[in-house]
């Protein structure tokens, strides 16, 4: 067995990701959008692009956020858990130099006066 390459510790960050959808198991959840919003961190080797200037050595994160918003809006997920791991599957499907992606997502008005949220995080497999 193989050992897998090490994380690297560059980052692309996507903080404030604002994307309307249906998330949620009630009922009234299941008829209206909601607000979700989300920050990635995308671990992602970045030496290239930081040498080169050059977009195509990097991770487009325009990409990855509208790859993002396409899978939640389509999704109309029950529980902001998958939600959040939907978002990490869009991520690595967007770009195969990712190597890991936490999110955190917040749904504000799931409770009056309160956020509510989860944090995932992934490693390529």
């Amino acid at each position: 067995m193989t050992t897998p390459p090490p994380i690297p510790d560059d980052a692309i960050l996507l903080e404030g990701l604002r994307v309307e959808c249906i998330v949620g198991d009630l009922p009234h959840e299941r008829t209206f959008p909601q607000e979700l919003f989300l920050d990635l961190t995308l671990r992602c080797d970045l030496a290239a692009a930081a040498s080169t200037d050059a977009l195509g050595d990097t991770v487009d994160y325009v990409a990855v956020a509208e790859a993002i918003r396409r899978a939640l809006i389509s999704a109309r997920c029950r529980m902001v858990e998958r939600a959040a791991q939907l978002a990490i599957d869009a991520a690595f499907a967007t770009d195969p130099r990712i190597a890991a992606v936490t999110v955190t997502l917040r749904k504000p008005h799931a409770l009056p006066g309160v956020v509510a949220g989860v944090r995932l995080s992934r490693t390529r497999a």
